[in-house]
């Protein structure tokens, strides 16, 4: 995965001088998690730039850049310390383009891992997914696996809108098939990972291998479940989500935020408003529990949607 987001942002600077990346440790350290490891030497300082911990600060800078005519890339050690540069993100990049009148865009993506990622306790496991996807203004992508990682990248960085890219770091080592041409994954295109006629199982990010996973477990007995990644959560594809649900006429959305005001309450709601009459079983969601994260190992598996738990609802839903 790692490899994957490289690949697509050093493509990208090649191709546009425009394109920088700045954050905490991306150059001389290589990145904290490696994923600008090399970057430094092929594109110099002025183009991977290391900065204070200072999130508000950097990021700011990095709108200036792009209302300017430069489209930065902004590197935050994870999504939960982004909340100091929430009023960057929220307040000046997403609303730019409106409240100038279009004088000025604001072509920026904001990249960094995004949820859980073992004992890192309350304040370091968040999934902000609901939150950002909340402000007009702002594309929200997900992503779950190398080849949609690069793809999505790419897209990003080219858009003209501000983009908010969120990965894992329990992801960063996955491996998985990336070609070697340029390829581009459309924002806000979801992908039907398997398919299948019995329940529809809607997922992104890592709780992708907790869909894949128990429809595995569900075709041992028989009951073909179709797994799509949403991948993009702003704009979101409703239309590949309902076509699976008249198809299946039962839908499952499995989501690591906790439930309340969450991605999973949108698609419900407008799944059951545009395909009401498909629907043989109510619309299922499992997500995170209803409480800050914990640090023990016990309590974090604990608040994890889980496998067993996606099984347990097709079943229900089929009556079994």
């Amino acid at each position: 995965m790692r490899e994957a987001i490289r690949e697509a942002m050093s493509e990208e600077m090649r191709r546009d001088e425009r394109v920088f990346l700045m954050g905490e440790e991306v150059a001389e350290y290589n990145g904290a998690y490696k994923v600008s490891q090399g970057m430094l030497d092929e594109f110099g300082e002025k183009r991977v730039i290391d900065t204070p911990i200072a999130e508000l600060g950097f990021a700011g800078i990095g709108v200036g850049a792009a209302m300017n005519g430069l489209r930065p890339i902004v590197e935050f050690m994870t999504w939960n310390f982004a909340l100091l540069a929430s009023d960057q993100i929220i307040n000046s990049a997403a609303k730019m383009l409106q409240m100038s009148g279009g004088q000025y865009g604001c072509p920026i993506v904001f990249r960094g891992p995004n949820g859980t990622a073992g004992q890192l306790a309350a304040t370091h496991s968040n999934s902000y997914e609901y939150m950002y996807a909340h402000v007009p203004g702002l594309k929200v992508i997900s992503i779950s696996n190398p080849y949609d990682a690069k793809g999505l990248m790419k897209s990003a960085i080219r858009d003209e809108d501000p983009v908010v890219f969120m990965e894992s770091e329990v992801m960063y080592s996955d491996m998985g098939e990336v070609p070697e041409e340029e390829y581009l994954i459309p924002i806000g295109v979801a992908d039907v990972k398997r398919a299948g006629s019995d329940v529809t199982i809607v997922a992104w990010n890592k709780m992708m291998k907790v869909a894949l996973e128990a429809a595995a477990e569900l075709a041992k007995e028989g009951i073909e479940a179709e797994v799509i990644d949403l991948r993009t959560i702003r704009p979101m594809d409703y239309d590949t989500v309902i076509n699976s649900v008249k198809k299946t006429n039962r839908l499952i959305i499995v989501e690591e935020a906790p439930p309340f005001s969450a991605i999973s309450s949108e698609l419900s709601h407008v799944v059951q408003f545009r395909a009401f009459d498909h629907l043989d079983y109510p619309v299922m969601r499992i997500n995170g529990a209803d409480t800050p994260v914990a640090y023990a190992p016990t309590l974090v598996e604990a608040y994890l949607p889980k496998v067993s738990e996606v099984v347990k609802a097709a079943k229900g839903s089929l009556y079994r």
